[in-house]
């Protein structure tokens, strides 16, 4: 354990300095010489060669042989220093009522081991939770070798429904009757051994974009998670706002004054107003209804025969071929999302929107609609894009959040 220190003196400038080395060390993608360390941290040659005999002695940093890195051989070799990502790993894990997503990284967040399991949507909250347990062993001893034998330094897990971080459990999944209430943290503290944490899945998806992603240069962002449920998560000011009861971001709730919407949210299953209006179900039936239209048309057709999984992606696919039916549902989708993002964009005025979620996979011309709809609706009109890391978001976010815990275990 760290003995509490003064906030000033000598040995405080030094733990700084170590820590500056430390951070530029871990992620940097070739071992950087003394010098790039001295010009990246600001800091004197002497001080960057205390850093890193300090963080040396501590097990963190290797200095490495110049015969061992490929560089050029003009003049003396240049000392470098490497950063010992393989001495622990943390976890990630996404866990939905469709799938566990695990993926394991090493200290540096370079994912090292993936596994998934599909589940099915009548599996239990329990066995959901057995799936996960079974996911995590199993990555874990893909990457059981070395210095990492003692398993992991840290595990996060992400759940839809909200979840009370302070307490470490879940208060309500509509999406996966029988999760709520389960013990995840104790389960998996007692098999792992190590720190687990729990975290609102959305908010996971825009830690994960705000480190790898579309949200990396912005300090203000909303990201939109459009699926059959549709949640967001806010970022003030570099950090993610969760509410005062952990429950912000919510949309699918927003009672956009659709009709039948004045019903109690939760008598739908679950499914709020806003998700009734244009979750992946809604959207579907909607394009079944406008494309019958034309009920000899390719489209209704198509949609006649896909079943749940294949007609949103045979109705996109449609819209960037220009067909005119599915360019018009598309048109209307677009405008019923507007509705319930644009008071978003109005209350928090992001510098950029990012949509992710299955229905994200629509793409350009989904996107361009939403751009559209969006601009006559809001005084300022934000970056709207699309995630990048499409279904990884989650797990990927996870995975930063659990590094991000074990911050204190690199300090020396």
């Amino acid at each position: 354990m760290r003995h509490a220190t003064a906030g000033t003196g000598p040995h405080v400038l030094r733990e700084i300095n170590r820590d500056l080395v430390l951070r530029i060390l871990r992620s940097a993608e070739d071992p950087p010489r003394v010098t790039d360390l001295s010009q990246a941290t600001g800091l004197s040659r002497p001080a960057v060669m205390r850093a890193l005999a300090d963080l040396g002695g501590a097990g963190l940093v290797e200095s490495l042989d110049p015969a061992d890195v490929a560089a050029p051989r003009i003049g003396r070799p240049a000392q470098r220093a490497r950063f010992r990502a393989e001495l622990g790993h943390v976890v990630g894990v996404d866990v939905g009522p469709h799938k566990v997503l695990v993926k394991v990284a090493d200290l540096a967040g370079r994912v090292v081991a993936t596994r998934r399991l599909d589940v099915s949507d009548r599996t239990g909250g329990a066995e959901i939770l057995a799936a996960a347990v079974d996911a995590i062993a199993g990555g874990v001893a893909d990457v059981r070798t070395g210095a990492a034998a003692g398993g992991p330094w840290a595990i996060t897990v992400a759940s839809p429904g909200l979840v009370s971080t302070g307490r470490g459990d879940v208060r309500l999944t509509p999406s996966m009757p029988g999760w709520a209430g389960l013990p995840i943290v104790d389960v998996l503290r007692e098999r792992f051994d190590c720190p687990v944490l729990l975290e609102h899945d959305v908010t996971l998806s825009l830690v994960g974009e705000r480190w790898l992603g579309v949200a990396r240069d912005v300090d203000s962002a909303v990201f939109v998670q459009w699926g059959e449920r549709i949640g967001a998560s806010i970022l003030i000011n570099g950090v993610p706002y969760r509410g005062a009861h952990v429950a912000a971001g919510e949309l699918g709730f927003l009672d956009v004054g659709t009709a039948g919407s004045g019903d109690t949210p939760l008598a739908a299953g679950g499914i709020g107003p806003f998700e009734r209006l244009v979750g992946a179900q809604a959207i579907l039936t909607l394009a079944r209804a406008m494309s019958a239209a034309d009920a000899g048309g390719a489209l209704h057709r198509t949609l006649s025969l896909a079943g749940p999984d294949s007609g949103l992606p045979a109705l996109f696919a449609a819209a960037a071929a220009g067909d005119p039916t599915a360019t018009a549902i598309v048109d209307t989708v677009a405008h019923r999302f507007a509705r319930g993002l644009a008071p978003l964009i109005l209350l928090v005025d992001p510098q950029r929107v990012i949509i992710g979620g299955g229905v994200s996979r629509a793409g350009a011309p989904l996107l361009d609609a939403v751009r559209a709809a969006v601009a006559g609706r809001v005084l300022e009109t934000p970056e709207i894009a699309l995630s990048p890391l499409g279904e990884e978001s989650v797990a990927l976010g996870a995975v930063r959040h659990a590094l991000d815990s074990v911050e204190d275990r690199l300090r020396v």
